[in-house]
């Protein structure tokens, strides 16, 4: 087992949240909470471009902190993207200004394929695992750190598309088009991804998150095929792994964003993940209802919400775990902050859901 001498974790409201056990007060952190909304964060941008960032260990780890220095949150999540591992597969990405992430030469049919290298991802992404390293003895035991990675269908789709889609259409052409050629490179995105956890874990976080941003696009029968059989394959993976490597397992959170609730019922029966993500359009109890008792739920403020008054925020949070409940139940927004969120309403949100 790798050792690091890391100091001892002072709040670990949120790994017991994760494992069902009891916990004093509700655990909250927020997607993207490393990011544009922050003052803090403008400044490092205005000097460094994107990608620097997340490939420089001190200035993740110094983005990564800055919303724990500013408030009382219960996570932190290492400041990274999910398209380093395109660029580790082989192909670039740029994050165009006011656009967002651009992929200028993406995979237009199975042919492509060959152009996708299979990375020694201890080597091509170790500056994730320096920054992780780094950052657990910064944080000095205040909160857990979580990992993370984008789930294999939604990388397929930005390498398809080349970028953000309304529709997907080019990436779920290849369901239909190209099945065994879908599964051949979902196979290979799953590859990279489970030792890319792997590595993580050994560097030092002790959560871990998959995000199927592009959930939405699949009905039950897709996502049971396309998503589904490797996010399980993803989890298994990673902990036998973890296990033959005589390191202990970390929770591990699904986030499945637009997801039918048949699909979250597909994800929460087979136990798989400790947490599931919710977003905002699911209604807590009836999502208490459909996945059991047995796995803790995330989530699930509209991020529009937090343009609301503090004291609307406030009694949102606080409904909020009235609906979902005080056991298994993390706080957390539908998706990711939105860049121009007052800093007040982040507070308010915190409050309402340490208040509850």
């Amino acid at each position: 087992m790798i050792e690091h001498n890391f100091p001892s974790l002072k709040n670990d409201r949120i790994l017991k949240a994760a494992r069902g056990e009891p916990v004093d007060r509700i655990p909250v952190w927020v997607m993207r909470q490393a990011g544009r909304y922050l003052p803090e964060f403008q400044e490092i941008r205005a000097q460094h471009d994107f990608f620097t960032v997340c490939q420089t260990p001190e200035l993740a780890c110094q983005v990564t902190l800055q919303p724990i220095e500013r408030f009382d949150l219960d996570a932190s999540i290492i400041f990274s993207d999910i398209l380093v591992i395109p660029q580790a597969m082989g192909l670039k990405v740029e994050m165009a200004p006011g656009v967002g992430p651009v992929l200028p030469q993406p995979l237009v049919d199975p042919n492509d394929l060959s152009r996708l290298i299979q990375p020694n991802v201890n080597e091509a992404l170790k500056y994730v695992g320096d920054a992780i390293t780094l950052t657990r003895h910064k944080l000095n035991g205040r909160v857990p750190l979580i990992g993370f990675t984008g789930a294999p269908w939604t990388l397929m789709g930005y390498m398809i598309q080349g970028g953000g889609s309304s529709t997907m259409a080019k990436a779920r052409s290849w369901l239909y088009k190209y099945p065994e050629d879908t599964h051949k490179l979902l196979q290979m995105i799953t590859d990279v991804i489970v030792d890319y956890l792997v590595m993580q874990v050994k560097a030092g976080a002790q959560l871990l998150q998959v995000f199927e941003s592009n959930g939405n696009y699949l009905d039950d029968a897709l996502f049971t095929n396309y998503s589904f059989k490797y996010l399980k394959q993803i989890s298994e993976r990673v902990r036998k792994q973890l296990k033959e490597a005589n390191i202990p397992e970390v929770p591990m959170i699904a986030f499945p964003k637009g997801a039918t609730m048949n699909s979250l019922k597909i994800l929460a029966m087979d136990q798989s993940y400790e947490v599931i993500g919710l977003d905002w359009t699911v209604d807590p109890i009836e999502a208490r209802k459909q996945l059991g008792a047995n796995v803790t739920l995330q989530g699930n403020m509209d991020p529009c919400a937090m343009y609301s008054s503090q004291d609307e925020i406030i009694a949102r949070a606080q409904k909020m775990v009235s609906n979902f409940g005080k056991t298994r139940y993390i706080g957390n927004l539908g998706h990711g902050i939105l860049p121009d969120t007052p800093i007040s309403s982040m507070e308010a949100f915190i409050k309402g859901m340490h208040s509850a």
